[in-house]
């Protein structure tokens, strides 16, 4: 009887235990979300070091990644300086393109921006990054070296570059650069080639002042180059069909709210033979663009499937700098099409490899070996 009296309350004081220890973890409803219960109770108990910022950028970078939607994203405050000069294809640094390869040494010099302070002070392509100042850069991703690279506008940088197996430093003056957006070539034949980098800012004058300068030259046929382009805004975009194409409507957005908006053309237009070039990396106003030159029947579309997006994003700022692309709305060729997984399939399919993908996604393809442009330049032949 004893030993039964001893077992139950040996049991009824673990059971006492077991009510101490959950409720010291209980946290009061003081109307908080779970997020910042979560985070005051990491703050203020967790055994181990902890950051503010970094849980925070984690969190949102997951709550925007669990919508399942592959175009919405999150800036954290500190690449949101560098987001915006992308969009405005503009920034403050020497003017140079790097790329991470599989020699562990450095990176890859893949472009130097003519006229700029790298090719000023000597850097060319194909040189190998390998310190900035004392750091030297083995290992690095191309977004740490250019955090090293980066800074104040007219301050000067040192850049150890090896080339032929000997290392030299460059000095360099960090200068505010503004990206061409539109690059133009005569080609044989009389057809002019405008290779388009994105549809950010400054794209619509660019593209047009390209087109102008081409028929200055004499050019009877178009190409557009579009591959590799990851779209940008699309007012940019309706300017440049605006100016190609004859009156009618260009493109149509529903947003979240239901609101439609239709861009249209006027009747002033540009009758020329015309291509565009797309592929895989085609992205948004890209693939647009090209949809609504076939529908109106003014351009024929050679080389590779598109992405297929078709929504459009609206990047909304946050209280501590950083900030969302969210999706807010679709978006619909002249004819109503929507792309969205679907993409744009050429009227003529020309694969490549993956070698000469990333040779057009750096530009560093010989025109007399891409047979994506070959192909494109005898369809216009036959116009």
């Amino acid at each position: 009887m004893k030993k039964k009296i001893l077992l139950t309350l040996s049991h009824i004081l673990v059971a006492a235990l077991a009510a101490v220890v959950t409720l010291s973890f209980a946290v009061p409803k003081t109307g908080a979300s779970k997020l910042d219960q979560l985070e005051s109770l990491i703050l203020e108990r967790f055994i181990g070091d902890s950051d503010r910022v970094a849980m925070e950028d984690a969190a949102a970078e997951a709550m925007v990644a669990s919508l399942g939607d592959r175009w919405s994203y999150y800036i954290p405050a500190d690449e949101y300086e560098a987001y915006q000069e992308q969009v405005a294809n503009a920034f403050v640094g020497v003017g140079i393109t790097i790329q991470v390869t599989e020699e562990s040494e450095g990176l890859l010099v893949v472009d130097v921006t003519r006229g700029g302070p790298a090719e000023e002070a000597g850097i060319l392509v194909g040189d190998t990054l390998v310190a900035v100042e004392e750091t030297r850069i083995a290992g690095m991703s191309t977004t740490e070296v250019r955090n090293l690279v980066r800074g104040e506008e007219g301050t000067w940088v040192n850049l150890t570059i090896s080339r032929g197996g000997r290392e030299e430093t460059f000095s360099v003056e960090r200068r505010r650069i503004e990206v061409p957006v539109a690059a133009y070539t005569m080609l044989d034949k009389h057809i002019g080639l405008v290779r388009i980098e994105n549809f950010d800012l400054r794209c619509a004058e660019e593209t047009i002042a390209a087109i102008e300068a081409l028929l200055e030259q004499g050019a009877e046929g178009l190409i557009f180059d579009v591959r590799g382009n990851p779209g940008g805004y699309a007012d940019e975009m309706v300017k440049i069909l605006d100016y190609l194409l004859p009156e009618g409507e260009l493109f149509r957005t529903v947003d979240y709210a239901g609101r439609e908006h239709v861009d249209s053309s006027d009747e002033r237009c540009l009758e020329l033979p015309m291509a565009v070039l797309v592929n895989e990396d085609s992205y948004s106003a890209a693939e647009f663009f090209a949809a609504a030159l076939r529908e109106y029947d003014w351009a024929v579309i050679v080389g590779q499937k598109t992405c297929g997006k078709g929504y459009f994003q609206n990047t909304l700022t946050l209280n501590d700098g950083s900030a969302v692309g969210l999706s807010v709305g679709k978006y619909f060729t002249p004819k109503g099409e929507s792309l969205a997984d679907v993409g744009v399939t050429p009227d003529l399919t020309v694969e490549v490899d993956e070698e000469t993908r990333m040779k057009i996604y750096y530009g560093t393809l010989p025109i007399e070996e891409d047979v994506q442009l070959e192909a494109a330049l005898e369809l216009l032949e036959t116009e």
